[in-house]
């Protein structure tokens, strides 16, 4: 077990017992999750691999440290960037024309299933960045004291370093990713709903 991990046993075998892939398949079939997942995507440009690493860490006491992360998600953007959003662009430019030509379909089908396995081989980049830093980098902390709004800490984690999505105006034009968060948040701390 690397030393860079400076938690407890319980939260270390609890991040190696569920791998990040389960837990995202098993997080994206909650009620809103998928949508408000391609909402943060979409309308706020975020990478749903990265959020999805975020919730997966938040659900087992853990968070990123600030300094640590940064670095990793150029490497992580970029891999979106050349590798899922290209396949991404192939498979939404063939709805149309998949909807009339079988041999498109199965084209589309195959281009699906080549971006599935990109955004699977993106979560494991994450999880090996998390779990196998080198000995004097700590990347992965135990949660010191659990946030009061996870909703805020979630945007904080999704923006170090970067320029601030502003979650917090429900009145200006980011609504829509507001409430994608507040979705993830509720099926990450049901109690969160209820302050």
């Amino acid at each position: 077990m690397p030393d860079s991990i400076a938690l407890d046993s319980t939260r270390l075998q609890r991040l190696q017992q569920i791998p990040l892939w389960d837990f995202a398949l098993a997080f994206y079939t909650k009620p809103g999750v998928e949508a408000a997942c391609l909402t943060l995507q979409d309308e706020a440009g975020l990478d749903v691999c990265e959020v999805l690493f975020h919730c997966w860490l938040y659900s087992c006491g853990l968070e990123t440290v600030s300094t640590a992360v940064s670095a990793v998600r150029k490497e992580r953007i970029h891999w979106q960037g050349r590798v899922t959003g290209v396949l991404r662009a192939l498979r939404r430019d063939l709805t149309s024309p998949a909807a009339s030509n079988e041999a498109v379909a199965a084209l589309r089908k195959t281009i699906k299933q080549a971006e599935l396995m990109a955004e699977r081989e993106n979560l494991q980049r994450w999880q090996t960045w998390a779990l196998e830093g080198e000995s004097d980098e700590k990347r992965v902390i135990k949660i010191v004291e659990k946030p009061p709004n996870v909703a805020e800490w979630l945007e904080k984690k999704l923006n170090d370093g970067e320029k601030a999505l502003q979650f917090t105006d429900p009145s200006n034009t980011h609504s829509a990713s507001l409430q994608a968060l507040q979705t993830l948040v509720l099926q990450l701390d049901p109690h969160q709903g209820a302050r």
